[in-house]
């Protein structure tokens, strides 16, 4: 009865100074509603870089010599007896290797474009996760045969207005048929072999233009994300069991460019969760100081009340209750307000990042638990201020 009592004149107070408190709501609002955009921003975040990484590619380990050019002999390459071995090691579910000879002047329809001319194995195309978006890959006969096939960039294709399957191209002294037009499913901004204007060729027919063979990059495929820091393990086994001591390899994967996306992340949550831990915190010190303020202005009727027999408890309950209120209504228009935010923003975000912004129940219950119970420990001082004010002298405060 009493806290049902109490309960009814904190409602009864708040609608009697409704400006005062819908401005102190406003303060909850802000903080409940960054606590549920940190949560969702740092999720989306997070599965976006790991989406990025495995956009380049899946368990990826990868390999490259690394020693002295000025010293080093074509024994100390990447060989294809290398790849082959790779293939067959514990736990690996695809290999590929790569070599490129630099920048080449290629003639299509009469013009001549710089491109970047690769060499790749048949697995490239699944283990960098090429998007194929005409045409086809390089098949186990391109490359049994040294098909004059090729693939181009879509950024090469754009310079042409016509169909570009089929058409030949000339790189060097030989010309090649357009089987393909490809891209990256992640760009890498040209860190990594493949440029805006790239030619895809069959590995074997690399032999023609350096007149050697042998692999610039070595990639695998782990089978799970698991056995990642074992494949790597194994290649770097591999590479120095093949090659004389003193050849130095760099084995790498992304697991380490994962960890790190992952540390940005969590930083740049810790940041945010700050930001809205303070709006918090202002509006818990706004609440107390407008609790306060009522208390001030309510002295002679908390006189009256207790002189009637109201007990400390009752009082107390009574601002307790306002401050819960006002934090309680604040969390849920704070709550309602980023789910807005995020249905606003859905729809704007380009179809090509193919990013979906997830409304998570767990963070909607922390922000109202953590909203309210920031009301409540900034409304205890008030609450307890007027429960401790005597009848006589508050009979007589004006």
């Amino acid at each position: 009865m009493i806290k049902s009592e109490s309960f009814e004149i904190a409602i009864d107070a708040l609608r009697a100074n409704k400006a005062r408190a819908a401005l102190t709501i406003i303060g909850v609002v802000i903080g409940s509603a960054c606590i549920v955009l940190v949560v969702t921003i740092t999720l989306v975040g997070r599965n976006y870089v790991v989406r990025l990484v495995e956009g380049v590619g899946s368990n990826l380990v990868y390999a490259y010599y690394s020693g002295d050019v000025a010293k080093h002999s074509l024994a100390d390459e990447i060989s294809v007896t290398d790849f082959d071995a790779a293939k067959s090691l514990p736990h690996v579910a695809q290999a590929a290797g790569t070599n490129d000879f630099g920048s080449q002047i290629v003639i299509i329809n009469g013009h001549q474009i710089p491109v970047a001319l690769i060499g790749v194995t048949e697995g490239f195309q699944q283990i960098r996760n090429l998007l194929i978006l005409e045409g086809r890959y390089f098949d186990d006969i391109d490359m049994q045969t040294n098909a004059k096939a090729c693939l181009i960039s879509e950024d090469l294709a754009k310079q042409f207005n016509d169909d570009m399957l089929g058409q030949k191209i000339k790189v060097g002294d030989l010309t090649f048929t357009i089987i393909g037009v490809f891209r990256e499913r992640v760009s890498t901004f040209g860190q990594s072999e493949i440029r805006p204007e790239s030619v895809l060729i069959p590995f074997p027919i690399m032999r023609f233009y350096l007149g050697k063979d042998y692999l610039r990059t070595l990639y695998v495929q782990a089978d799970s994300p698991d056995t990642v820091q074992e494949v790597t393990q194994e290649v770097k086994q591999m590479l120095a069991a093949h090659h004389r001591n003193g050849s130095d390899y760099s084995v790498e994967n992304l697991v380490a460019v994962l960890a790190a996306a992952r540390k940005i992340s969590f930083a740049l949550s810790a940041v945010l969760l700050l930001l809205s831990g303070i709006a918090l915190v202002v509006s818990g010190v706004g609440i107390m100081n407008i609790m306060l303020v009522t208390v001030t202005e309510r002295t002679k009727e908390i006189g009256v009340r207790k002189a009637v027999g109201a007990k400390r408890s009752q009082i107390r309950y009574e601002f307790l209750f306002e401050a819960l209120l006002i934090s309680g209504t604040g969390a849920i228009l704070g709550i309602l307000l980023a789910i807005g935010l995020v249905f606003a923003v859905q729809p704007l975000i380009p179809p090509q990042y193919s990013l979906h912004i997830p409304l998570l129940g767990p963070s909607m219950i922390l922000a109202f638990l953590v909203s309210c119970l920031t009301g409540v420990i900034f409304g205890y001082i008030p609450a307890n201020r007027a429960s401790k004010l005597h009848p006589t002298e508050s009979l007589h405060y004006e």
